[in-house]
């Protein structure tokens, strides 16, 4: 940093947004090679080139924040609204499910039966797994916290333990929704309810995924002392996003598991 007159990170010239592009266009178009004509080499070919670009990426992003300083107190702030930026995209995002749920819930049309659900629909008991999947975030927002004060703590053991535990909630988690989806008697294809059913928790479901996978590449940093009590922002990303995660499911709870039933 030396050289520069100023506190701002001018990224280096970089191939990984070209091949992230490249991975996510063969992913697309090798999802709808699968749905329509069951060939699934193409879909293959686009998640290896994303998670090798994903990991590339990361490591690149790593290095220039933990060992070379480039991610000085501007940089970190410019880092904290991109990151506030894209849970309120995301959660826009959500709101669009939402709200094809309450459309077609809150005045069900004469193909629906005029009631919801659905005259033919068997809803899942909220009371069951999906109460227990309710806990389950709850508590692993409770250990992410728990992660989080640990860092700033300075207490390295405690950060480890809260930070394997809430990854171990989130793989459980994606466990238990597997075997709902599994078990359920309804499918994508029975009508508004299928639909919206399936594409909110299993786009939420997803979001898991990925947050467990935040907090696993946080758990290898804080293993190899990559944070410290006032520079952790990698963390407090993961644990954004994870709180935004757990927001959501309360929201899709009410709304899809417990009152749409």
């Amino acid at each position: 940093m030396a050289h520069q007159a100023h506190p701002y990170h001018m990224v280096d010239p970089s191939p990984w947004p070209l091949t992230g592009a490249t991975g996510a266009l063969l992913t697309v178009s090798g999802l709808a090679m699968w749905f329509h004509f069951h060939y699934t080499a193409l879909l293959y070919m686009g998640l290896t080139l994303l998670i090798f670009t994903v990991i590339q990426w990361w490591r690149d992003v790593i290095r220039e924040g933990t060992y070379q300083g480039h991610h000085t107190p501007p940089v970190q702030k410019g880092l904290r609204f991109g990151m506030i930026l894209f849970i309120a995209s995301e959660v826009l995002f959500f709101v669009g499910f939402f709200w094809a749920f309450y459309h077609a819930s809150l005045a069900p049309t004469m193909d629906l039966g005029n009631t919801w659900p659905p005259t033919g629909i068997t809803p899942l008991d909220p009371f069951e797994v999906p109460l227990l999947n309710t806990a389950v975030l709850l508590a692993s927002g409770v250990t992410v916290t728990w992660a989080h004060h640990s860092i700033m703590e300075g207490n390295r053991s405690q950060a480890i333990q809260s930070l394997a535990l809430t990854i171990l909630l989130g793989l459980y988690f994606t466990f238990l929704q597997a075997m709902e989806y599994y078990e359920a008697p309804f499918t994508l294809a029975d009508g508004v309810y299928g639909t919206t059913f399936f594409v909110a928790t299993g786009f939420h479901g997803l979001h898991v995924i990925i947050g467990t996978t935040f907090l696993a590449v946080c758990l290898f940093r804080q293993a190899e002392h990559h944070f410290t009590s006032d520079h952790h922002f990698g963390f407090e990303a993961a644990a954004w996003y994870w709180h935004f995660v757990d927001v959501v499911w309360l929201f899709l709870y009410i709304s899809i598991y417990w009152w749409g039933s």
